[in-house]
């Protein structure tokens, strides 16, 4: 059974080092991060295996959210070999999530 990493500042950098990653950077207040949550334990079940799945609390991690300039949540990063490839502003469809994980 898949379930998404919980990346903090101590483990960001080694979580994502290797293959590919997506990671939701949201809030416990942000009204569409709570409505993408479920949809990012689906991707987390999905991908098992496959990719992470992480998210970033950015209340708890304002360095990671400064680090990679993040002003709007939610906001989704994916990476390859720990490399930013690509982006997404916004809550997406599972979908949408799921096309780029797999063209990646």
């Amino acid at each position: 059974m898949g379930k998404y990493l919980d990346l903090k500042a101590s483990n960001f950098d080694e979580s994502i080092k290797e293959g590919i990653s997506l990671v939701d950077f949201w809030a416990p207040w942000c009204g569409p991060c709570r409505m993408l949550a479920p949809v990012i334990e689906e991707l987390a079940e999905d991908f098992d295996g496959k990719a992470k799945i992480c998210k970033v609390n950015t209340d708890e991690e304002q360095d990671i959210a400064v680090k990679y300039g993040i002003r709007s949540i939610p906001t989704i990063l994916f990476f390859k070999d720990g490399e930013l490839v690509d982006q997404m502003v916004g809550a997406s469809s599972k979908q949408a999530l799921a096309d780029k994980i797999n063209s990646l």
